[in-house]
């Protein structure tokens, strides 16, 4: 079942009209704006034959429940993201080499998008969320991703150990991101079908989560900190796999 979200800031409104301006119900706009950025954002919806509404600051505020909404802010439909059986059937047609991301339970929207965006850079093929105990995607998540949320292949899953198992059964390598191991990501082989696993923040990857990964590996620190935020543990094990096949 589709839902709609309130999306704000240019770049949001933007990323939204090059890849899917079909999905924005209407457009609402600060009263009182008439800069040059704002005529031109006018101009591209009315191009697209997109509703637009002037409405008072405090009315936006309260659309984004305070937010930064620069002005303008648009309501979109979100179509439901596809499922395990989809993902399957998508795995199965691909024709390069496969580069999956599958995240455990990442609640924070920002974290959340934060992952979409390194993942949309690395060129992944798809992520993997799973249904219960994610962050929903939502305006955070959105504004977040700058844009890649748009332009990925996302799935929704209800049970993450079966999903492994099933892209084990297509030849996919399960590799699992854990701080308490001794392997290092970049001492393993990432030039075949990889899929990437990486937990919530904090406690990581769950025990059932990590038994069924083909392997477990961790990101090597040199300074004093404990662990990295998981947005910047996902852009550096995708671009790992990158630098390998790109060098092999």
């Amino acid at each position: 079942m589709s839902k709609s979200i309130h999306i704000y800031g240019f770049h949001s409104i933007e990323a939204q009209l090059n890849s899917s301006p079909e999905s924005i119900i209407k457009v609402f706009i600060q009263s009182g704006r008439s800069d040059s950025r704002m005529a031109k954002m006018n101009s591209l919806l009315s191009n697209q034959k997109i509703n637009c509404l002037k409405i008072d600051k405090n009315k936006l505020d309260r659309l984004v429940k305070g937010e930064l909404h620069q002005g303008i802010v648009a309501e979109v439909i979100l179509p439901p993201l596809p499922g395990h059986e989809a993902l399957v059937d998508f795995v199965t047609k691909l024709s390069s080499i496969p580069l999956i991301l599958i995240l455990d339970s990442i609640q924070d929207p920002r974290n959340l998008g934060a992952c979409l965006r390194s993942a949309n850079a690395a060129g992944v093929d798809c992520v993997v969320v799973n249904k219960d105990g994610s962050a929903p995607i939502n305006a955070v998540v959105h504004k977040t991703s700058a844009g890649a949320l748009n332009k990925l292949k996302i799935f929704q899953v209800t049970n993450l150990v079966r999903t492994i198992k099933s892209l084990q059964a297509q030849e996919l390598w399960v590799i699992g991101l854990d701080g308490n191991v001794k392997t290092s990501i970049y001492g393993i082989n990432l030039c075949d079908p990889t899929a990437i696993v990486m937990g919530t923040e904090g406690k990581g990857l769950r025990l059932l989560i990590k038994k069924t990964c083909d392997q477990l590996a961790k990101i090597p620190m040199i300074g004093k900190v404990e662990s990295l935020n998981v947005s910047v543990a996902t852009g550096i094990a995708l671009f790992e796999v990158r630098r390998q096949r790109q060098s092999g």
